[in-house]
């Protein structure tokens, strides 16, 4: 348990503008990740991310994730670089295929959307490494095409998803795998193992994963975490989400990494009151139990 991350996630049910006050109380606790997301059509999951990592100095930001079909290979590669460059290993991209009514809607579908995900993945690798991108694939064409500012230390790609096809894609060339919200221990368990088989088959090590617990405290804790899971896709009492104090809280993070993630972030209900308040318990009440 010494090794597991404990972080924060800004779920764009919060505007934008309370960010900050997020990402420096995470900093000031002493949480090791800030997470934040790219929902169509509410926040920038980049902006938001260069905006985190200049507000603090140590913490670790993560995007998860960013849909494949909105960005060109390149232009996601010269965004990852320039932030790996001001930010030298603070900075966690994350990619995946993207919701497809989404997608829809951005008119930007794929009709093979692992196609889509393997062939920027690939190409992406490429680009951050330094080095000469030429692909003529069904959905990324690149002619010669190399960053003039690559990283100047490796960045970690990690793929995230929902589907065993696409948790598998993930696993086999994914560094890490973002987990969707809103799953049990249980969940989280199955699809870490269709992540970490298909790793092994491509030769790989699939070891950081990263889970996401719902979290209400405070009067009418277990009301509010009930009320805010529909808005997920999860049904109320199947073990999803803590509700109540640091005790319970501790446990539902312990719970995720046994099944085995090893980065937990707490996605704080719509109707959280006090972010800041929030992210002080995790730091000062809960992670002392995780130890």
């Amino acid at each position: 348990m010494t090794d597991l991350r404990l972080g924060v996630a800004h779920v764009p049910t919060h505007p934008p503008e309370s960010l900050r006050t997020l990402a420096t109380a995470a900093e000031e606790a002493g949480l090791d990740d800030l997470w934040v997301w790219e929902d169509c059509f509410k926040q920038s999951g980049l902006a938001a991310a260069a905006a985190a990592l200049a507000w603090t100095s140590t913490i670790r930001v993560g995007l998860g994730l960013m849909p494949a079909p909105l960005r060109s290979t390149a232009i996601t590669a010269m965004e990852i670089a320039t932030l790996a460059r001001l930010f030298p290993d603070r900075f966690v991209p994350a990619i995946g295929h993207g919701v497809q009514e989404w997608m829809a809607q951005s008119g930007v579908r794929a009709d093979s959307p692992l196609t889509l995900l393997r062939e920027h993945t690939v190409a992406l690798r490429t680009l951050l490494a330094g080095e000469e991108a030429t692909t003529s694939g069904r959905y990324v064409t690149l002619d010669a095409v190399r960053l003039d500012w690559p990283p100047l230390t490796p960045v970690p790609l990690w793929v995230g998803g929902v589907g065993p096809r696409t948790l598998a894609l993930a696993g086999e060339l994914g560094d890490g795998l973002i987990l969707a919200n809103a799953l049990t221990p249980t969940d989280v368990r199955a699809a870490v193992a269709t992540a970490r088989d298909a790793a092994r088959v491509a030769g790989r090590d699939l070891t950081d994963v990263h889970a996401t617990l719902v979290v209400a405290t405070g009067p009418r804790a277990q009301e509010r975490l009930d009320a805010e899971l529909p808005q997920w896709g999860a049904e109320t009492g199947r073990g999803i989400g803590a509700a109540g104090d640091a005790e319970t809280v501790a446990a539902g993070v312990r719970a995720l990494a046994d099944a085995g993630a090893t980065a937990v972030a707490v996605q704080p209900t719509a109707d959280e009151p006090d972010l800041a308040g929030l992210v002080a318990f995790l730091g000062s009440e809960v992670r002392p139990l995780l130890r």
